[in-house]
Formats: C-alpha cells, sequence, structure tokens
C-alpha cells in the first residue's frame, strides 16, 4: 500500500470538532478555594513504584468518560493513593460517533502509558504517572490519580474562572496544544484536562492517540513552543521511542510520531523566536 493511500485509510473522514483550549486575557479572576491533600509528596519514581506493588484495596466507577475507567484505591501498608485503571483495547475498522468517521480507529490502555513515556522523555511534566499492571486477568494502564483538583477545563469555562497566573496558564495550554498534535490525540476533551490548587494543569486518558497519520491534526493550534521542549522535539530519535515506548506503540505508530514531530519543528522554525518563550519548570512530585 502505498504511503498516500495508507494516509487515505486512516484519516476521519469527517471534520472533527475541535477542542479549543483557551488562552486567557489579562485580568484574572480570584483563585476558588482548594482542598488540602495529605498524601506525602512521592518523587515520579516511588509514584511508578506504589502504581506497581500497592495493593488494591477499593474499586468503583470513575465517575466520567466512556472507557469504563475504575477508580481505585491502593495502599502499600504506609501510604494510600488512588489510581484510575483502564483495560479497553479495542481495534474498529470503522468507527463513527458524533464527531465523525474515523478508520482504523484504536482505544487502547496502552496509549495512557506511551503518553507518559513521552511526556518524561519531553521533561514536561504534565500527565501522571502511568504504568502497566494487569487488572481482573487483563493488562491494564494504572495511572496516578490527581491530587488536588480544583476542576476540570470545562467546569472553568463554565464558571468563567480564571488562572491568577495568566501568563503561567497560557504556557501550559501552549504545550497541551502541541503535546496532543504530536500525538495525534483526536479526544482531547475538556474533562480531561484537570487544574489543581496551583493551577497546574494536567493531560489524562490518552487511550485515543497514537494515530499512525504523519500530518498534524490542526497545525494552527501550534503558535508557541518552549525552548527547551523544542531541543527535546529536535532530539527525539527512533532508537530512543523504540526502547522507552516500544512495548506500547508499534513501529508505524512511533514512526507516525517522528513524523509529526518534523512538521511541528519546522512550523516552529519558521515562526522564528517571537514563538519561542521559557516556561518555569513544573515541580515533578503530586
Amino acid at each position: 500500500m502505498s504511503r498516500l493511500m495508507w494516509v487515505v485509510a486512516s484519516v476521519v473522514l469527517a471534520v472533527v470538532v475541535q477542542v479549543v483550549l483557551p488562552l486567557q486575557a489579562q485580568q484574572p479572576s480570584p483563585e476558588p478555594a482548594a482542598t488540602v491533600s495529605s498524601t506525602p509528596q512521592l518523587s515520579i519514581e516511588l509514584q511508578e513504584e506504589f502504581l506497581q506493588k500497592a495493593k488494591i484495596v477499593r474499586t468503583r466507577g470513575a465517575g466520567k468518560g466512556v472507557t469504563n475507567t475504575t477508580r481505585a484505591t491502593l495502599s502499600d501498608g504506609t501510604i494510600t493513593h488512588d489510581a484510575s485503571i483502564q483495560t479497553i483495547d479495542e481495534f474498529m475498522q470503522e468507527f463513527k460517533s458524533n464527531r465523525g468517521v474515523e478508520f482504523n480507529f484504536r482505544d487502547s490502555w496502552r496509549y495512557n502509558v506511551a503518553a507518559y513515556r513521552l511526556d518524561r522523555i519531553l521533561e514536561i511534566g504534565m500527565t501522571p504517572p502511568s504504568i502497566e499492571r494487569p487488572y481482573r486477568n487483563k493488562p491494564a494502564s494504572f495511572t496516578w490519580w490527581v491530587d488536588d483538583v480544583l476542576m476540570d477545563e470545562g467546569e472553568r469555562i463554565k464558571t468563567k474562572s480564571s488562572a491568577p497566573d495568566t501568563l503561567f496558564w497560557n504556557q501550559q495550554m501552549w504545550v497541551v496544544r502541541l503535546f496532543d498534535q504530536l500525538i495525534y490525540n483526536v479526544d482531547r476533551n475538556l474533562g480531561n484536562l484537570l487544574i489543581d490548587k496551583a493551577w497546574t494543569v494536567w493531560m489524562i486518558d490518552h487511550s485515543r492517540a497514537f494515530r499512525l497519520i504523519d500530518k498534524l491534526k490542526s497545525p494552527e493550534s501550534v503558535t508557541k513552543c518552549d525552548r527547551q521542549l523544542l531541543d527535546k522535539l529536535k532530539a527525539l530519535d527512533e532508537k530512543t521511542l523504540k526502547q522507552v515506548m516500544g512495548d506500547h506503540l508499534t513501529g508505524p505508530e512511533i514512526r507516525g510520531v517522528l513524523a509529526r514531530r518534523n512538521e511541528l519543528v519546522a512550523l516552529i522554525e519558521k515562526a522564528g523566536p517571537a514563538a519561542l518563550y521559557d516556561r518555569p519548570r513544573l515541580v515533578t512530585t503530586q
């Protein structure tokens, strides 16, 4: 099959509704009150270890989403914390939804782990830890439940709440937009952008990403890029991605990431120095 035919066979035929992740004007409203978490701060590595080894003590429905996500309370005897568990792994040659029709559709827990690992390679720090672990005799993703959530992006828009630091908020939104183009996320909705009490944005639920298409879904949404992130993008190579993500992404999926990376880098470089900024590094504990 030719490259053109492959793209045609994979691309979404109907116009997909693009979720606009809004930037903010310069007059923020007061920060809403937040609850305080009693969970000790753990490094990323310790969060991963906890997710891998801690015992499941209770489960219930996660409350949102269409992928039958389970919310589980885990405990290692010292620390108790929640995780979201997804076991979904579906493939359809043709998938119809209110957003249109997509060929070669896949919805998989594997992409949660892949997105987290790519976030770490790029040192973004906006995707909570996600690891592979069996659940009820099925492979699954166990993802760290984000602490101290004020609201999701849908609620923020509904209540017309504004971040106390407008620049930091906009910088985070620029990262979200770029990351979604890189992984070709077809399901970034307002419910899977969480906002914690520090107004840090967390990207969750990437089970419908990593399409085989080698073009950007919405290149016009990428207008700025953090300088360090641009350097990390340029450094990506197939060998590294196979080593870090090869157990959760296929060869064509990895090559799709690299092809879209090339388009992103070209887009940013064409925009020139005005498109670059320096984002404050996020703390890597939750």
